[in-house]
C-alpha cells in the first residue's frame, strides 16, 4: 500500500495533466486559406501576407504559377486579427509596355477561421486586399496603405 501522501501527489499530478490537456484543446489556433491569382494583364506577382503583424506568406505568380493557395495559422485565442497585403506586380499595358506597380493593403479580419479568402487588386493594380466571397463581413478593409508594407530594397 502506498502511502497516502504519494497517491494524493500522483491525483493531482494526474488532475494537472488533464487541465493542461484541455486547455491545450481549447487554445488552438485557427487556420483559413488564401487565394491569389494572376490576372489577365499581370506578368508576375510577388505578394507578402502579414497577419497580426507578422509575415504569414509569400506568394509568387508567373507565366508558370498563375494561381496559389496558402494555408495560413492565426495566434490562438483571438477570433479578429489585423492583416496587410503587401507586393509588386508587374502586368503589360495595352500598348505593350510593362509597369510594376507597388500594392499594399490592408484591414481587419473577423472569424477567418475555416474561411478561403481572396486577394484581389483594384485601382490599376495599386490597392491589394482580401475578401470572401461567401461572406462580406469577415473582412473589413482599412482604407490607405499599410504601414508594415515596406518595398524590398534587394
Amino acid at each position: 500500500m502506498m502511502p497516502q501522501s504519494r497517491s494524493w501527489k500522483i491525483l493531482v499530478f494526474l488532475g494537472a495533466g488533464a487541465v493542461l490537456a484541455s486547455a491545450a484543446r481549447s487554445a488552438r489556433a485557427g487556420t483559413f486559406t488564401v487565394v491569389d491569382g494572376r490576372a489577365d494583364n499581370e506578368i508576375s506577382e510577388i505578394s507578402r501576407l502579414y497577419v497580426d503583424e507578422q509575415l504569414a506568406a509569400t506568394i509568387r505568380l508567373d507565366a508558370t504559377v498563375p494561381q496559389r493557395a496558402v494555408q495560413v495559422e492565426t495566434a490562438a485565442g483571438r477570433v479578429n486579427h489585423t492583416y496587410a497585403l503587401c507586393g509588386e506586380i508587374t502586368i503589360r499595358t495595352p500598348d505593350g509596355r510593362t509597369e510594376t506597380h507597388e500594392v499594399n493593403g490592408g484591414g481587419m479580419l473577423h472569424h477567418p477561421d475555416g474561411r478561403t479568402l481572396n486577394a484581389l487588386g483594384t485601382r490599376n493594380f495599386t490597392e491589394f486586399y482580401l475578401a470572401d466571397p461567401d461572406d462580406p463581413t469577415v473582412v473589413e478593409r482599412q482604407p490607405g496603405r499599410s504601414s508594415i508594407c515596406s518595398v524590398p530594397t534587394s
